[in-house]
């Protein structure tokens, strides 16, 4: 929800007013897609179609044939990984980057953009990192983690570096104790982590509450072109609190 609602009132506010969005078939992407489609309604746009790839399947030649009849004002969608690669590839050499302009949640570049190539360049997503925060903690964290690993950091790295950050906190607050799950997860909830992405806290359903970020791919590198939410929570409808 957090990756992909954001993106839903950006792009009406950039003028897009029908929408095709596509993911793969299962929870993740369907997520992403309704996540859109909520804020994107909610401002006035219309999703025209919603187009469901069986997964993991990573031919999407038909699909990219049905857009270019439709003919969007943009398409919206969620890949990761080596689809986001392939999607992106073949987005690009079917012609249609230049006509209908492709967004999407940030996992479609983010990590991918060395494979895709100049196809990526331009591309425009939602995520709750980008590669030029110019907060101290990213930059000294980007710097430390290409001299450690010989590659750039991205969210993946920011997550784990995070997670660790989390849980030196915690235990250090208990004294070490960590047999006590209870007290050891009263005190995650009130920490709040100070992270390259961004300081963040925990909500009630245990979900970050953090900044989200308009991205745009240039030279290869998602960045920042606006904080559409400073301080966003996802509303984990699904959980009993």
């Amino acid at each position: 929800w957090q990756t992909a609602f954001p993106m839903g009132k950006e792009a009406f506010d950039m003028g897009y007013k029908k929408i095709v969005t596509m993911s793969w078939n299962y929870g993740f992407g369907k997520e992403s897609l309704a996540a859109f489609n909520e804020s994107f309604s909610a401002a006035g746009g219309e999703v025209v179609k919603e187009m469901l790839v069986p997964f993991p399947k990573t031919e999407f030649q038909s699909y990219l044939t049905e857009i270019a009849s439709i003919k969007p004002d943009a398409v919206f969608v969620f890949f990761a990984g080596g689809g986001a690669v392939k999607f992106v590839k073949d987005y690009d050499a079917m012609g249609l980057k230049s006509k209908i302009p492709l967004l999407g949640s940030g996992f479609l570049t983010e990590g991918t953009t060395k494979a895709q190539g100049p196809a990526s360049e331009g591309i425009i997503t939602t995520l709750h990192y980008a590669d030029t925060l110019e907060n101290e903690k990213n930059i000294n964290f980007r710097s430390s983690y290409e001299t450690a690993y010989g590659k750039p950091a991205d969210l993946f790295a920011v997550q784990g570096y995070d997670a660790g950050q989390l849980i030196a906190a915690a235990v250090t607050a208990t004294n070490g104790n960590t047999s006590d799950k209870a007290a050891l997860i009263k005190q995650m909830e009130q920490l709040e982590i100070d992270s390259p992405r961004g300081a963040f806290r925990f909500s009630k359903a245990h979900n970050p509450i953090q900044p989200v970020y308009l991205r745009k791919v240039v030279n290869g590198q998602n960045t920042v072109v606006s904080t559409p939410y400073e301080n966003l929570e996802d509303p984990a409808r699904g959980c009993k609190l």
